[in-house]
């Protein structure tokens, strides 16, 4: 399966959401990790630690692409219109991952909305959502709801574990002494099953 990270707005957690669906997905098939993002934000994430599946950036994807019975990838942030046309005739699943802001949800629409005439499989995944009592992440989930997107029914919450595991270069659920990683684990755990059971 080919699974791409995309967003029109970069701060949306789409380098976190790829290199975790990686995770889930390894645990399931080798899967190999393709960071197609200018910032190279995988790689560095790799570069720090020991992460369970291979990262290599677009250029060695050829050559590795057949080793793996999965691959994820993660794009640039704000695709043009061609490059879009590209990244979603490649994929079996586009994953959009968006905060629950306004901003953030405002680029979100105008990509579906770019979206809309290539046919294509995509899901809406909203990402940092802050705690309770902050109505924000529900608030959210509703307008998209309302507007009848898809979208995974488990959200991604805003928890600082996902930084301490980005500074040790491995996914969350490896990160020690922090009661917070089995819960942010949990949250990519849950999307992942319900894209590959």
């Amino acid at each position: 399966m080919i699974v791409t990270v995309a967003s029109f707005k970069g701060g949306v957690g789409k380098t976190t959401s790829a290199l975790h669906l990686a995770a889930y997905f390894q645990d399931k098939a080798p899967t190999l990790l393709v960071d197609g993002d200018l910032n190279r934000s995988a790689l560095d994430w790799a570069s720090r630690g020991n992460l369970p599946f291979k990262v290599v950036d677009e250029k060695q994807a050829v050559k590795f692409a057949r080793e793996y019975e999965h691959i994820i990838i993660d794009t640039p942030a704000r695709p043009s219109p061609d490059e879009l046309k590209i990244i979603a005739s490649g994929c079996d699943l586009l994953v959009l991952p968006t905060s629950p802001d306004a901003l953030a949800l405002g680029a979100t629409l105008q990509m579906v909305e770019a979206l809309h005439c290539l046919k294509t499989n995509y899901k809406i995944l909203l990402t940092l959502i802050p705690p309770h009592p902050n109505k924000t992440g529900e608030e959210a989930k509703n307008a998209i709801a309302k507007v009848e997107l898809p979208m995974f029914s488990t959200g991604i919450r805003r928890l600082a574990v996902f930084q301490k595991a980005a500074l040790e270069g491995v996914p969350v659920n490896q990160v020690k002494g922090d009661s917070y990683a089995g819960i942010a684990w949990r949250c990519y755990f849950e999307v992942g099953k319900e894209i590959l059971p």
